[in-house]
C-alpha cells in the first residue's frame, strides 16, 4: 500500500508529507521510504496558530476558521506529495494535524485537540484519509503520546544492546526496547521561544545554534528550570507547549541576561533534561530525530553530556531524521486501514491496545483492505 504520512509539529512551521511503500511478509512490515516534501504554511496562518496556542484564550470562531485553513494546508501538501513522490498512485493518507492543545492534569491526560479538518485532503485528493490519531488513546486511559513509540518499537527490535529512539521537535520524547516512552521534556520550544522573544519576532529559532554557541549557560536559572515537577514524574508522561512557552521562560527569571546567555542555558537543559532520561532506561544508543538534530549545539551537548552512549541520527538507518515521524504516521495510517493497534500500552498507559484514528472517505467511498492474522512484530526499512 502506498502511503502519505502527514504532520506538523510543535514548532507549527511546516506540513511534513512523507510517502512510503507499505507491505506485511509475515510477520515484517517492509517499508520503502519514497521520499518527503515539506511545505511552509504561508506566513498570516503561521501568525494565526501562534496567536492561538496557550496560553491565548481563543474564541471558537477563530478554532473553526484555524480547523478549516489547517485543513487546507494539509490539502495542498498531499496533492504535491502523491504527485510529486508517488506519481498519482497514492492509496492513503495519514494526517496527525497540528496540535493546540493536550488536556494534561494531575499526571494525566483529559483529552486533545489536533486540527486541520481531513475532509478538505479526502476532497482534494480522492483518497481515504486517517486522522485524529491521538483521541483513541486517551479514551482508553493513556496519553495519547508519543505515538510514534509503536514504529520505534517495531523498528529498533532488532538491534543489538539497549537503543532508543529519540525525537527532538518542539517536545523531546523517547522509547526504549522494553516498551518505556515518555515526553523528557522541551526539545526546541523554549528556544524557538527566547529566539523569538529577544529578535523580536525576526528569528523562529536560534539558526545552527549560534547564539547559543555565543554564550554562556547561566547555572541558577538552570537550575529554577530544572526544579519543574514534571521532571520528576514517572513515565508514562507527556507534556507540551501547554507549559513550556514564552510565559513560561520570562516567569522563570531571564531579566538581566543575554540573548545568547539565555539561549545557552535553555540548550543545556535540553541537553540535560534528554541525557538524564536516556540513562535512566540504561540506553547503550541513542538514534535521534527531528528538527533539534540540525542543531549542532544541541547534539554537541547531548554528545557530552553522553559519553559512552553512541548518538547518531536515524539518516544512518534509512529513515531521514526530518522525515521520520512524517513515515511514521504512514505506518500508523496503514495499521489502521488494516484493523491494526497502533499502541503500546506500555509506551502510552492505555488500558490496552488500540486501532487509532477516524477514517473519511476518498472519492471512490471506502474500501479497506482484509484484517491480516497478526500484526506485525518488526519494521524493516528497504534501500
Amino acid at each position: 500500500m502506498r502511503v502519505i504520512g502527514m504532520m506538523s509539529g510543535t514548532s507549527h512551521d511546516a506540513v511534513d508529507a512523507a510517502a512510503a511503500d507499505l507491505c506485511l511478509d509475515g510477520d515484517t512490515l517492509l517499508l520503502k521510504p519514497l521520499g518527503m516534501v515539506s511545505t511552509p504554511y504561508d506566513d498570516r496562518l503561521r501568525e494565526a496558530l501562534a496567536a492561538a496556542l496557550p496560553p491565548a484564550a481563543v474564541p471558537l470562531a477563530e478554532v473553526c476558521r484555524l480547523d478549516t485553513r489547517i485543513g487546507q494546508a494539509f490539502a495542498a501538501a498531499a496533492v504535491r506529495a502523491d504527485r510529486e513522490l508517488c506519481g498519482g498512485q497514492g492509496e492513503l493518507v495519514a494526517s496527525h494535524g497540528q496540535t493546540v492543545y493536550h488536556w494534561a492534569d494531575g499526571g494525566r491526560v483529559h483529552g486533545t485537540l489536533q486540527l486541520g479538518q481531513p475532509a478538505w485532503i479526502a476532497e482534494a485528493t480522492g483518497l481515504p484519509v486517517v486522522a485524529d490519531f491521538r483521541a483513541r488513546d486517551v479514551a482508553a486511559g493513556g496519553q495519547g503520546a508519543p505515538l510514534v513509540s509503536m514504529v520505534d518499537l517495531l523498528w529498533l527490535r532488532s538491534r543489538p544492546g539497549t537503543p532508543v529512539a529519540l525525537n527532538i521537535g518542539g517536545i523531546a520524547n523517547l522509547t526504549a526496547p522494553d516498551g518505556t516512552a515518555f515526553d523528557t521534556g522541551p526539545g526546541c520550544a523554549l528556544l524557538d521561544a527566547a529566539a523569538r522573544e529577544f529578535s523580536g519576532g525576526r528569528l523562529t529559532h536560534d539558526v545552527d545554534g549560534a547564539l547559543a554557541a555565543r554564550g554562556r549557560p547561566d547555572l541558577p536559572l538552570l537550575d529554577r528550570l530544572l526544579a519543574d515537577p514534571y521532571y520528576a514524574l514517572v513515565p508514562p508522561k507527556t507534556t507540551g507547549k501547554e507549559l513550556f512557552h514564552s510565559g513560561y521562560l520570562r516567569a522563570a527569571g531571564t531579566d538581566g541576561l543575554s540573548a545568547e546567555d539565555v539561549l545557552a542555558t535553555l540548550t543545556l537543559l535540553t541537553a540535560r533534561t534528554v541525557a538524564d532520561a536516556v540513562r535512566s532506561v540504561g540506553a547503550t544508543e541513542v538514534v535521534a530525530s527531528g528538527g533539534g538534530t540540525r542543531n549542532p549545539q544541541l547534539m554537541s551537548r547531548l554528545r557530552q553530556l553522553l559519553p559512552q552512549t553512541a548518538v547518531r541520527t536515524s539518516d544512518g538507518l534509512g529513515l531521514p531524521a526530518a522525515a521520520k515521524e512524517a513515515y511514521a504516521f504512514a505506518v500508523l495510517g496503514f495499521l489502521t486501514a488494516h484493523g491494526l493497534p497502533g499502541t503500546d500500552p506500555r509506551s502510552t498507559g492505555a488500558g490496552h491496545p488500540s486501532v487509532l484514528g477516524s477514517v473519511t472517505p476518498g472519492r471512490a467511498g471506502l474500501r479497506l483492505p482484509s484484517a491480516p492474522r497478526g500484526g506485525p512484530v518488526r519494521l524493516a526499512v528497504e534501500g
